[in-house]
């Protein structure tokens, strides 16, 4: 890691653009590594940066998964998404390619999806910083672990509107709704 800062460094005049991740880090590793946890999110707000790495089905392009509709919705991502970010987390979303390089109309659908949600709640998301508190409902009061690097994605499934996330940019606080309320 140090070799690869250092090599940053003398690469870009002085500023580091470097960025090295590890995965079931300890908190003196997370001093000089980002913290990156695999399809889930930690329980709480995070004083350091960290990333979930995720995908809308398996790692790499798998026809079964496309045959049985396996893929995560795009509401499904969006509560993900919601949900690392107001606890100081990014998302990285694998999208799994065909042979050719192309994704199948299933994801297409899901990418338009997940634009158009984008489009119009990004403000609430690009450039916001985590709240006081990340957030209120069963899933944020309910002590979540994590299992091994991450693994704890899939109650974000059955996120209703009870669910609430925070974020904020200056003095705005952004409060998202993880479903559409039904009342």
């Amino acid at each position: 890691t140090a070799h690869q800062y250092n090599h940053s460094m003398a690469t870009h005049k002085g500023k580091n653009q470097a960025i090295v991740f590890g995965k079931i880090l300890e908190d003196p590793q997370k001093d000089a590594l980002v913290w990156d946890v695999e399809r889930g999110a930690p329980n709480k707000i995070m004083e350091r940066p960290w990333q979930c790495c995720n995908c809308i089905g398996d790692w790499h392009y798998n026809n079964d998964t496309y045959k049985r509709n396996g893929y995560k919705s795009a509401a499904t991502v969006v509560k993900l998404l919601v949900d690392i970010v107001s606890k100081n987390g990014n998302m990285l979303l694998s999208i799994p390619l065909r042979a050719d390089g192309t994704f199948d109309e299933k994801e297409e659908a899901i990418l338009k999806e997940f634009g158009a949600w984008m489009k119009v709640n990004k403000e609430s998301i690009v450039g916001t910083r985590p709240w006081k508190k990340f957030g209120e409902g069963p899933i944020a009061d309910s002590d979540i672990a994590i299992n091994a690097q991450g693994f704890n994605d899939g109650q974000y499934t059955k996120a209703g509107s009870s669910e609430i996330r925070f974020t904020q940019k200056g003095n705005v606080i952004y409060a998202t709704a993880l479903a559409w309320p039904d009342n």
